[in-house]
């Protein structure tokens, strides 16, 4: 991939991760709750997640998913329901952290915060539909396929990683200002009724990005 490419994927990639979607909601939500550094685990789940949908989409096994309307909708469901009930979760919550309510702790696990973040990144059919759509653009026959995915996914991670720590970091600034049994009543139900906007959204995703 030569120096161009990489630029204009590297402003692709900025652009990407900026864009809001369940990923920056989820780094608010867990950021707001119990700060950046626990936050981390999550950021690091949604990476994992957001590499499978690289390699799903680099590997060509997007297209074939995509080309499947029985495939496409199971993975669109999945995730949309996963979404939904992560949202239904967070607003139920009231005074407490979904996750402390869960788990019986103050963040839940490690392991819990980061399979929360793998499974929104990995089942979310906008983020496939996306990657098949961008890649082949900027890939070409004269180089190695894995090289230019790896270039890739390096480049994405490093921004998204990025990205998600500024959302998470500045939510976990607003803390202090959340700590009352009624802020943190507000802001679940905020970030819940968000999360499950967008699952609810998920629905209306069609083949080729196109909305009903």
């Amino acid at each position: 991939m030569d120096v161009q490419t990489w630029l204009a994927f590297f402003v692709a990639s900025c652009l990407i991760a900026i864009s809001p979607g369940s990923g920056a909601v989820l780094s608010m939500s867990h950021g707001l709750n119990y700060g950046v550094r626990k936050a981390g685990a999550t950021i690091l789940g949604l990476q994992l997640g957001l590499l499978l949908v690289l390699v799903i989409a680099g590997a060509g096994v997007g297209s074939l998913l995509l080309a499947s309307e029985w495939a496409f909708n199971l993975v669109k469901v999945l995730g949309a329901c996963y979404l939904l009930y992560l949202g239904f979760n967070q607003w139920r919550a009231g005074e407490a952290s979904p996750l402390q309510e869960q788990e019986g702790g103050p963040a839940g696990t490690w392991k819990k915060r980061c399979l929360t973040g793998f499974l929104t990144n990995a089942t979310n059919p906008k983020g496939i539909l996306f990657m098949v759509a961008v890649l082949p653009q900027f890939m070409t026959d004269a180089r190695p396929l894995w090289t230019q995915l790896l270039v890739m996914a390096a480049t994405t991670v490093v921004v998204d990683v990025t990205v998600m720590h500024g959302y998470a970091a500045g939510a976990s600034a607003l803390r202090r200002l959340t700590r009352s049994a009624r802020a943190m009543r507000v802001q679940n139900r905020v970030f819940g009724g968000l999360l499950m906007a967008v699952g609810a959204g998920l629905f209306f995703v069609k083949r080729g990005g196109q909305h009903a």
